[in-house]
């Protein structure tokens, strides 16, 4: 059946109440075995309470599949240009959840890669992805455009579509090829049944800038766990210059999505006061970016409104500061604190880092950014379990 949203259609005579019986028996069972076992569901109808435990009347899963994000970026790379996408449509699609069941975030699973559909990579690249990923030659528009969108694709996926987050092997490095597992279709191939890690290791690829990003994407999480907060709050999503900013735990996200216009001096609110600074950059040099925002600088922020009314505040935050946004980027900031800064600087520096080859890096290049300075009140923070990258790493066989 086609479900609306409504909750008489899950609690029905339609409902098959033994198969629900059961799954909540199972996962009873699960968690009294093994107290520390995380059970994820893979589910479409969006039944409720299905990431609820048992005794709370739900049936008993710690986490379910964001299922409809890849659908969306599906949708937008076959069929929309890069200046029709929404940002709202965007934002939405990747926020609409029931906050009381954590969802494990996806930009592209194994049904992507599979021979029949093709990977995010292999939508923006296409052809190219065989002969234009060599760092020997200069980067053709289609492999730039794609390195960027690849990054952001996933980054916002992670950062604001759950509570967890899930990859495909070999998508986190942009895999040129499908899947195809040996059957009667082709002839009992193994030739697309395989992933080519030798390409991440082959220095003069770009395909190592990719892996890269995702290495340093997960070690932001382990380092600030803003995948295990409940603060998430999507500031502004602007629509003419491509632009969405959010905070997710105590740091704030500012992705511009737009193919040529760089925002220098762009405003963006956030909660807390204090000093910022660079903690992730899709455009440094080591991810295959130009190095264009300077990790040096610090953005101080500036109070916004009238104290205690909201509706006063800019963009609904008590305070903002101002940054550099080059386009297709996405740059995460950090609130500096002041009696562990040293710290925290090495931990932020070492994001940019990570996973990058030790030969051939670049310095970042500098860039003109103003800071402000003020105060504000302190977040309400609620934390949930924290459930790492999932890695998703299945064999199913296409269907025949």
């Amino acid at each position: 059946m086609a479900f609306t949203g409504n909750y008489n259609e899950y609690f029905s005579e339609a409902t098959d109440v033994d198969a629900v019986v059961y799954l909540m028996l199972a996962n009873n069972l699960i968690h009294s075995i093994l107290p520390d076992a995380t059970v994820i569901a893979e589910d479409v109808s969006g039944m409720p309470g299905l990431g609820r435990p048992v005794p709370e009347g739900g049936i008993g899963f710690d986490y379910r599949l964001a299922m409809a994000i890849p659908d969306k970026w599906i949708d937008y790379l076959k069929n929309k240009k890069d200046e029709e996408w929404s940002m709202n449509e965007i934002t939405w699609s990747l926020t609409n959840r029931r906050y009381t069941e954590k969802c494990v975030a996806y930009a592209e699973s194994h049904d992507q890669a599979i021979v029949g559909d093709k990977t995010i990579a292999f939508l923006l690249m296409d052809k190219e992805m065989y002969s234009g990923m060599s760092c020997l030659t200069e980067a053709s528009p289609v492999i730039e455009r794609g390195i960027a969108l690849h990054k952001m694709i996933h980054f916002l996926t992670m950062t604001l579509g759950g509570e967890g987050y899930l990859n495909f092997m070999g998508n986190e490095f942009g895999h040129p090829d499908w899947i195809d597992f040996p059957r009667e279709g082709n002839g009992w191939s193994y030739d697309k049944c395989r992933r080519q890690w030798d390409l991440v290791d082959t220095d003069h690829l770009r395909f190592k800038f990719l892996n890269a990003f995702n290495k340093a994407m997960n070690l932001l999480d382990e380092k600030f766990e803003f995948l295990a907060s409940a603060k998430q709050v999507v500031s502004f999503m602007d629509e003419d210059n491509k632009v969405i900013v959010f905070e997710r735990g105590d740091l704030v996200f500012v992705f511009n999505f737009h193919s040529e216009n760089t925002y220098e001096g762009y405003k963006v609110g956030c909660d807390l006061p204090g000093k910022y600074r660079v903690a992730l950059d899709s455009d440094a040099w080591e991810f295959g970016g130009h190095g264009r925002v300077d990790h040096d600088v610090d953005h101080f922020t500036t109070p916004e409104g009238v104290p205690g009314v909201p509706e006063t505040n800019f963009n609904n935050r008590p305070n903002s500061f101002k940054v550099l946004s080059p386009p297709r980027t996405c740059v995460v900031y950090y609130r500096v604190e002041e009696d562990s800064q040293e710290t925290k600087n090495e931990d932020a520096t070492s994001l940019n880092e990570a996973g990058a080859l030790k030969e051939g890096q670049h310095n970042n290049s500098s860039s003109h950014e103003e800071s402000r300075s003020a105060d504000a009140d302190e977040p309400i923070q609620m934390l949930v379990p924290e459930i790492g990258a999932v890695e998703d790493d299945k064999d199913d066989e296409p269907d025949e």
